[in-house]
């Protein structure tokens, strides 16, 4: 796999940002069912059940229903499976992952004054993974419809030349960093196409500002690699109390952190006759970091002894996030019959601005059942308005279009979660199953997750051990760019997931 390669490092502050968009929007804004090996064994549906340290990341007043101090650890196997389509072509690839996914501990300080109606008040800490970013695939196919030279004609249309291109003696790094400067993002994807010969001034003077492209007429061999890497993760800090052995409250204050690092690697050729430029091998790199703040609000009420419902209010999540890009572009043209290699290596990071965004927030409400000490049945419901998202300063003209766009294309998405547990002396054995619907209005866009799960357990008195299988499967519709190029790679996803959790009363 080609990787990008930096001899030379010039960091940039850039004036003009505007590579986030709403893909990015809605990649921070979704959550994973990650968590112990119990819970994910009954597919997160724990929202009225407490008892368990993801349990407490769900709804607060989980912690509550611990009857002494508890901590757990997990080791999850990661394992992603992408189907992908592109025109005629089919391909397939796999990627698995070994990771701690969560710890965590609760302290229970039960309250010995007979006068008081609240038995206990708990406080904990707990680490969660959120989201799991690591994925490969590739899409390769021949497009009859469009060239990549049609992204860089995209951004160059209406620019004048002399700000897409570099002055004499001007390095290819320098003209790149200064119109990056000066211009912003997109004069910089002009200035790749130009200085790589895929598009033609129609007059060779300063003032032109209309171009054609020099990759011709009619179909074009593609191959996209993406390669990511990276999480969403969490710490909770929680405090929650019981009152009369009825009613539990907690809540949730939560500190969140982004690590996110994108490759993208398009080569592109074509038999075109009228073509002058028949390859092309254009390179991305992206490197997000960002950090967050939340809270929860949580309440489980004892109806009676065999029944209970739950209620979460998940606040907004307020990121600051930085990004960093990186570009490479490579290309074989034809010069009176001598094929002329050009490399367009500008050895830049472009460092873009801090920016915010305000993720939704999300209602959880729930319902249990209790089987004396047999078993249990336990439903999740969940809503969610993604529309709600928004990129802030939202007086900035570029976040402003953006947030239109996600009002008018995202949507308010139902997740529904069902679990059971069944216990024969010191064996548990569990099951679940979920829906978590799209964000997107267009479900040809994204579709609902659906998934299934499987645990078992093995108390040892103080001591369990937890075991859970869980696959789900989702349809994606990805755009290779935003602009220009912007043909759907189709991926079929499927994960499976194996995680093993250490349980400990204290």
């Amino acid at each position: 796999m080609k990787k990008l390669s930096l001899t030379f490092i010039a960091v940039i502050a850039m004036s003009i940002c505007n590579a986030q968009d709403i893909t990015d929007a809605v990649r921070y804004s979704l959550n994973e069912v990650q968590g112990t090996a119990r819970f994910r064994a009954m597919s997160g549906a724990f929202g009225a059940l407490g008892g368990d340290m993801s349990a407490v990341s769900i709804n607060p007043a989980g912690s509550a229903v611990f009857s002494t101090s508890h901590a757990s650890v997990s080791f999850a196997s990661f394992n992603r499976n992408n189907e992908v389509s592109y025109f005629n072509g089919l391909s397939n690839t796999s990627d698995s992952k070994f990771d701690i996914n969560q710890a965590g501990a609760s302290f229970v300080f039960k309250n010995d004054n007979d006068n008081s109606s609240w038995n206990k008040f708990v406080l904990s800490i707990a680490y969660d993974k959120t989201a799991n970013y690591d994925d490969e695939w590739i899409a390769s196919g021949n497009n009859n419809i469009n060239s990549i030279s049609e992204y860089f004609l995209a951004y160059a249309q209406g620019l004048r030349l002399d700000e897409i291109s570099a002055f004499p003696g001007e390095t290819i790094g320098e003209a790149y960093a200064d119109i990056g400067n000066f211009y912003g993002f997109g004069h910089q994807q002009a200035f790749l196409g130009y200085e790589s010969y895929i598009l033609e001034p129609d007059m060779n003077s300063d003032d032109n500002t209309l171009y054609t492209t020099n990759t011709g007429t009619g179909g074009f061999n593609q191959t996209y690699n993406y390669i990511a890497t990276g999480y969403n993760g969490k710490f909770s800090f929680n405090a929650a109390a019981q009152y009369q052995n009825q009613l539990s409250l907690g809540i949730n204050v939560n500190t969140h952190f982004i690590n996110y690092e994108r490759a993208t690697l398009l080569d592109e050729t074509n038999n075109n006759s009228d073509a002058t430029v028949s390859q092309i091998q254009f390179d991305n790199g992206l490197l997000t970091t960002g950090s967050g703040v939340s809270f929860q609000l949580g309440g489980i009420l004892k109806l009676h002894e065999g029944m209970r419902i739950g209620f979460t209010y998940d606040s907004p999540t307020w990121y600051r996030i930085t990004e960093e890009t990186t570009q490479f572009l490579g290309t074989v043209r034809d010069d009176n019959g001598s094929n002329i290699s050009q490399i367009i290596d500008p050895n830049i990071i472009n460092i873009y601005p801090e920016y915010r965004l305000r993720t939704p927030g999300k209602l959880t409400g729930s319902l249990a059942f209790i089987f004396a000490k047999k078993g249990l049945i336990s439903l999740d419901y969940s809503r969610k308005d993604y529309a709600n998202t928004e990129f802030r300063p939202t007086n900035d003209g570029y976040f402003a279009f953006q947030n239109e766009i996600i009002r008018t294309s995202l949507t308010v998405a139902n997740s529904y979660r069902i679990g059971g547990e069944y216990r024969i002396k010191q064996i548990s054995l569990r099951g679940g199953y979920r829906v978590e619907g799209s964000p997107y209005l267009d479900e040809d866009i994204m579709s609902d997750l659906t998934g299934y799960s499987l645990g078992l357990g093995y108390s040892f008195g103080d001591f369990k051990l937890d075991l859970s299988f869980e696959r789900s499967e989702q349809s994606v519709s990805n755009s290779l760019y935003n602009i220009g190029l912007t043909n759907t790679a189709n991926l079929d996803i499927e994960n499976t997931d194996i995680i093993l959790s250490l349980v400990f009363d204290l």
